[in-house]
């Protein structure tokens, strides 16, 4: 049995990291309201911007559909972020912490962004991997998988235009036909102990809205898809689009990144309270073994003392 001053250190050991643990714990939980607040403020705009962009969209394909354009005038009409084209080339944007002590959040997203690699690369493409995040770099990089960038420090001080430097970056890889196809992999806020792993196509632009949007504004997905005679363009379809899709690109990944850092400080917060009430049940074990030694050792000293007394009257 260790002595009784090695369980006095531990205990006071366990003590220290307790404060710690609870001391973050409480740091993730102020930050998580405050984080939670901004997603659920950002997905119903969100929502209807893919909605409205989805009319758009689909009207373009109706005007396509019903009249016979030359081939400039098609070129014309068509906005190059609905282009769809086989995937030779995709990009995957992977989004993780900075910091680790949070659980399998980091871990999650870096097996769901190997998984869709080695998906892509034995469908034959070629996979550029972006990543946003520390962990999820460091993750992919131990595996073998090449970072074609990487966004340092993104979620410190996180607004719109860190969102828009991902956006215009990606855009540009599109645009140019460098990728043809763009994947976003990021964990979704469910609840303070609840994150989900989501892998949505961001580029070109899904024909019909996201069901999972379509659940947290709390309305039905359409089973029909989008009628595009609901809506009607001025000055034309493709001014409009002009100005939604950045739009729409932006405000995407800015919603991504609000998920993935709401998901990050739910998950610490649930495993700091998982650490700390551990802490406390380990204080509890070893000071029930300190109290035992304890009391053997005072047994044992009383021992002596009466055996040394029973010898002297001898």
């Amino acid at each position: 049995m260790a002595s009784l001053k090695t369980i006095r250190k531990r205990i006071t050991s366990v003590k220290a990291t307790q404060k710690i643990t609870r001391a973050m714990k409480m740091v993730a939980g102020a930050r998580l309201n405050r984080a939670q607040q901004r997603i659920t403020a950002l997905r119903p705009y969100v929502l209807k911007t893919h909605e409205i962009l989805g009319g758009v969209a689909a009207g373009m394909r109706a005007t396509q559909t019903d009249k016979e354009y030359s081939a400039s005038d098609t070129a014309e009409r068509v906005h190059p972020l609905l282009e769809r084209r086989p995937e030779q080339n995709v990009l995957v944007l992977v989004l993780s912490g900075d910091r680790g002590l949070a659980g399998a959040f980091n871990a999650n997203a870096g097996k769901a962004a190997l998984a869709m690699w080695r998906d892509k690369k034995e469908a034959g493409a070629e996979v550029l991997v972006a990543t946003i995040g520390k962990k999820g770099r460091d993750y992919l990089s131990r595996r073998n998988v090449t970072i074609t960038r990487d966004f340092p420090k993104l979620f410190e001080g996180l607004d719109l235009t860190k969102a828009r430097a991902v956006a215009e970056w990606v855009t540009e890889k599109f645009v140019t036909g460098e990728v043809d196809s763009v994947y976003v992999v990021y964990n979704e806020f469910k609840s303070a102990i609840t994150q989900e792993i989501v892998t949505e196509a961001l580029l070109p632009l899904p024909e019909q809205r996201p069901e999972q949007a379509a659940r947290d504004s709390n309305q039905s997905a359409p089973t029909a898809g989008i009628r595009p005679t609901e809506y009607a363009f001025e000055p034309n379809e493709r001014v409009v689009l002009e100005r939604l899709m950045p739009m729409y690109i932006e405000i995407s990944i800015y919603r991504a990144l609000l998920e993935s850092q709401a998901s990050e400080y739910g998950a610490r917060m649930t495993a700091m309270d998982a650490a700390t009430r551990n802490a406390k049940d380990m204080i509890g074990r070893l000071t029930l073994v300190y109290n035992r030694a304890r009391q053997a050792a005072i047994t044992k000293e009383l021992m002596e003392i009466i055996g040394g007394a029973e010898a002297l009257k001898e």
